[in-house]
């Protein structure tokens, strides 16, 4: 290779739901990209993460979790985005929880069966293990349902591998310019970022179902002289859910708009005036024309 011929290649991390993909993104970026929530589904779009280190960048692709119960279209559409990012990649992260493995992470398998790219078994979690001798026959399992896979254990939140992770991804990359600048991160834009961070704060405080019933619109962000003014729409369902929402004299929305503004400022290094407003769109969630005008087809 000449000494700047650049590489350059796609990596789809996948997974079923919950076991810390948005995680490794993030921890692998250096910044929060991907929301992280201790709930399965937290992420419902494709979301790139950009690293660029001298000659080669890698792109990679954090997916929605794979799952076997489709209620709704948002369910089937957030399938379809994990399923298509294993299309002309590069390499393909698979990740499983230690100790941990069903029938979603069949349906996992099943599909990276299919790629000829190099597959990576990223075994995460690792550090809540407290028999390490569990962990070798574990490995000797996986070994057997997907033989051609580089096996890696790794801990995703404390970041216990995930450098040995990257510099075997960044070898196996191909030739190729860049598709993104060096100092590019992510693919999402501005809004999508703060809509995001408020969907981080309603998963967290809410129980249950309900942040599956929510989404977030940013309606108007704009810049003044002292502050950025961002105005958001929290989207919910149904009446009673809007309630759950606002809380008790409005004490739920003031905790949700109060720990997202501080995200904020923390990402964009200046202030953020947040106003946030609840309103109730029925039955979006299984609505094709809704979830088409919220950003969720083509995910």
């Amino acid at each position: 290779m000449q000494q700047n011929e650049t590489r350059c290649g796609f990596v789809a991390i996948v997974g079923r739901p919950n076991v810390g993909k948005s995680t490794l993104l993030n921890n692998i970026i250096g910044q929060k990209i991907s929301i992280t929530a201790d709930k399965p589904q937290t992420t419902r779009h494709k979301i790139l993460g950009v690293k660029t280190l001298l000659d080669v960048q890698a792109i990679f692709i954090d997916t929605p979790g794979m799952h076997i119960l489709q209620k709704k279209a948002i369910n089937k559409e957030m399938n379809k985005a994990a399923r298509s990012a294993l299309q002309d990649v590069d390499a393909v992260i698979f990740m499983v929880e230690a100790l941990e493995w069903n029938a979603e992470d069949d349906l996992v398998l099943d599909c990276v069966s299919h790629v000829t790219c190099p597959v990576f078994l990223v075994v995460n979690k690792v550090d809540t293990v407290k028999d390490k001798n569990l962990l070798l026959p574990f490995l000797q399992t996986l070994s057997e349902k997907l033989p051609v896979a580089t096996i890696l254990p790794c801990s995703a939140t404390e970041g216990t591998q995930v450098e040995v992770l990257e510099q075997k991804i960044f070898a196996i990359l191909p030739p190729g310019p860049f598709y993104f600048p060096k100092d590019q991160i992510t693919d999402k834009n501005l809004n999508f970022r703060l809509a995001e961070i408020i969907r981080e704060k309603l998963t967290r405080a809410l129980s249950a179902e309900l942040p599956y019933a929510i989404s977030v619109e940013i309606e108007r962000v704009q810049q003044e002289a002292t502050q950025l003014l961002v105005h958001a729409i929290i989207w919910v369902e149904r009446d009673s859910q809007k309630g759950i929402v606002i809380g008790k004299k409005g004490a739920m929305l003031k905790q949700i708009g109060t720990e997202a503004r501080l995200d904020m400022n923390h990402m964009l290094k200046e202030s953020v005036h947040l106003e946030l407003y609840v309103k109730v769109k029925s039955g979006w969630s299984d609505d094709s024309k809704a979830l088409k005008n919220l950003g969720y087809l083509d995910l």
